[in-house]
């Protein structure tokens, strides 16, 4: 599975953002899929999930303020984030799990100025 991150750029604090990700090839065999982020000088932390079903789950930190979505019929995700704080700045990254193992896109920016 190939993943294909989009819609990062820079937005004032308060402002709104909604990435999307695209997922090409064996399609058929994503399960869940999860956004994180990385921060300059830090490590990558789970962001949000959602599952084949429709489940989701978010971290602490940005429940309440960002919101993931599935359509599984046209292989993509999206994430829309709102109310958006400038510690949310940070590489965001689709990833994918897959009966074949974990695939991750690329990553987009996100920078969130005070």
């Amino acid at each position: 599975v190939q993943l294909q991150a989009s819609g990062g750029g820079l937005v004032q604090a308060g402002g709104s953002l909604r990435l999307s990700c695209a997922a090409s090839g064996n399609t058929f065999s994503i399960k869940t899929m999860d956004w994180y982020r990385q921060a300059p000088g830090k490590r990558r932390v789970w962001v949000a999930t959602i599952t084949s079903g429709g489940t989701t789950n978010y971290a602490d930190s940005v429940k309440g303020r960002f919101t993931i979505s599935r359509d599984i019929a046209k292989n993509t995700m999206d994430l829309q984030m709102n109310n958006l704080k400038p510690e949310d700045t940070a590489v965001y990254y689709c990833t994918a799990a897959t009966a074949l193992g974990p695939s991750w896109g690329q990553g987009t920016q996100v920078t969130v100025s005070s």
